[in-house]
């Protein structure tokens, strides 16, 4: 039987080297010799050059060693949101040898402890912001030396000393930077079997895992990236837009590493979801790459002064984390004349595995090609392989997928099939020209006197209205269906869309079954801080 579904080949795919560099630090370090003199990143007013990445990291990785005692493979937590000590810091991290642990900085006092136990990180670079939340469980944790981070580190003018660190044993980042300056730092041998990253997954259904990620999975996936992009990667010349968080694999790989590496300068967006500063932000950048998901897109296009930006530069958007509806996309392309090109991934697979070509020059309603040396398969419930045109669960083969959960052997034997492919929780079919397109996830499915619902479908029907801005759907008990579909809808501003009308929208393209039974009108939904709206959030009300 066949135990796999080699990829179609599509222009640009071919095949990748994940061995082209050692680690990532020898990829990072090759890009800041090559592009020193470069802007690397900017915030607001701030500007961070390439040269100025390498030195001021070098010497945190410096302080690291001989203040912190960091050695390779230690994990030190990193709970930032999109500022420059973010990536100073992480090449401080890694160049000094140890794994990054990234963390949501809007974690609750539980979250928090939970992650800093599990991956047992003894150090914390942490937002000024956060340093509440970390006193409430410092004591309950493994921790030992916090670094406080704040807005405005590394970029000329730091924030006034005050009050940084109420917590004892805290110092300030740039202190460390500073102390760093003054100490040796000894290189480590990386090679790309050594750990890189603790990527925590959502948690949805129990407890968080971390997924470990190393060197060369990370390498392995950037290479893949390239090869999809070819004509978005043009070397010190792209212009970077970072609105999804840092800590989040998504911006992490594609956003900041793969774009690193290639020269391009790099806007990071604290808080997207200021859309009046966002825009602000953004409005002479003359971006040339933008990453999001349907709702920070969809909340762009509808801004009064999105018009006003300067799109002269413009070359790809990259969608992914949750379905890019086609009605967002067509916005979109109002602006920029290109499509949202969707792509699919999962922190377990760094996280590329399919995405739609820039050799593609319509909105697909799939998640594209599977990236280079990719494998996949679908399977049905019972572990037989789904035939061709039949949804089954994607399973993921590759250089890029994780070695397994840390120190979760359980559940690295459930997500992982005995020919090695990672079973992602995803339901999917095939199309003709072998694209993945994403049904849904297998727990989110609502089966309506027996028959198999999609939320996704759903939802980009009912999006499609033009008084709809966005919504959502989920199964709700139903005496006489066993369940029914619930559509959450936020109105476009200044409408008086009402619950008939959009029954009878929804009418019109989806079978008698699939028609939403329950209409509930919000002011907004409830979203993951990546911006992923939250059904299990639904489900509760």
């Amino acid at each position: 039987m066949n135990t796999h579904a080699p990829a179609p080949a599509s222009p640009g795919r071919g095949k990748i080297n994940p061995d082209v560099y050692p680690s990532i630090v020898a990829m990072a370090e090759e890009a800041m010799a090559r592009f020193a003199p470069l802007p690397a990143f900017r915030s607001f007013d701030q500007v961070l050059t390439y040269g100025e990445v390498e030195r001021l990291s070098q010497h945190f990785a410096a302080f690291l060693q001989k203040r912190v005692g960091v050695e390779k493979g230690d994990r030190v937590a990193m709970m930032c949101p999109n500022i420059l000590a973010f990536p100073v810091g992480m090449l401080g991290i890694l160049r000094a040898g140890a794994i990054q642990v990234n963390v949501n900085p809007q974690y609750t006092a539980r979250e928090l402890a939970y992650q800093l136990n599990d991956a047992d990180a003894k150090t914390i670079v942490i937002f000024a912001q956060s340093l509440p939340t970390l006193s409430e469980v410092i004591a309950d944790t493994g921790i030992k030396r916090v670094i406080v981070a704040q807005a405005r580190d590394c970029g000329g003018d730091a924030d006034p000393p005050g009050d940084a660190a109420p917590i004892t044993g805290g110092e300030r980042f740039m202190d460390a930077i500073a102390e760093g300056a003054a100490l040796t730092f000894d290189p480590v041998g990386l090679t790309g079997d050594d750990g890189l990253f603790l990527q925590y997954t959502g948690g949805t259904t129990g407890l968080s895992k971390g997924a470990s990620l190393s060197h060369r999975n990370m390498v392995a996936n950037i290479e893949q990236f390239k090869a999809m992009m070819p004509a978005a990667l043009r070397p010190g010349e792209e212009v970077v837009v970072t609105a999804l968080p840092l800590y989040h694999i998504f911006a992490l790989m594609m956003n900041l590493l793969s774009y690193f590496s290639i020269g391009a300068v790099n806007y990071l967006i604290r808080d997207p979801r200021n859309m009046d500063e966002f825009v602000e932000q953004i409005m002479t950048a003359r971006f040339s790459i933008f990453t999001g998901v349907n709702t920070l897109f969809n909340g762009l296009v509808m801004h009064p002064r999105f018009k006003d930006v300067d799109f002269s530069n413009y070359r790809m958007s990259v969608g992914g984390g949750s379905a890019i509806l086609p009605s967002t996309s067509d916005k979109w392309r109002v602006f920029t004349g290109q499509p949202i090109r969707e792509g699919y991934g999962l922190s377990e697979a760094s996280p590329l595995v399919s995405v739609n070509p820039m050799s593609e020059p319509e909105f697909t309603e799939t998640v594209g090609l599977p990236v280079p040396n990719t494998d996949i398969k679908l399977l049905r419930d019972d572990g037989t392989e789904a035939p061709g045109g039949e949804a089954g669960e994607l399973c993921v083969r590759g250089p890029q997928v994780m070695s397994g959960y840390w120190r979760q052997p359980e559940a690295n034997a459930e997500a992982f099939t005995e020919d090695g492919f990672l079973r992602t929780g995803d339901v999917a079919v095939l199309d003709e020209a072998g694209r993945v397109k994403i049904v849904d996830r297998k727990k989110d499915m609502i089966l309506v006197s027996g028959f198999n619902v999609f939320p996704n479908e759903i939802e980009a029907v009912a999006a499609a209205h033009p008084g709809v801005a966005e919504c959502a759907c989920c199964g709700v008990p139903d005496e006489q269906t066993g369940e029914a579909v619930r559509l959450f809808v936020v109105r476009a501003a200044g409408g008086e869309l009402g619950a008939e009308e959009i029954i009878a929208h929804c009418r019109k393209d989806l079978t008698a079954y699939k028609v939403p039974k329950q209409v509930e009108f919000l002011d907004s939904l409830p979203k993951s801080t990546v911006g992923k709206i939250l059904r299990r959030e639904l489900r509760k009300r």
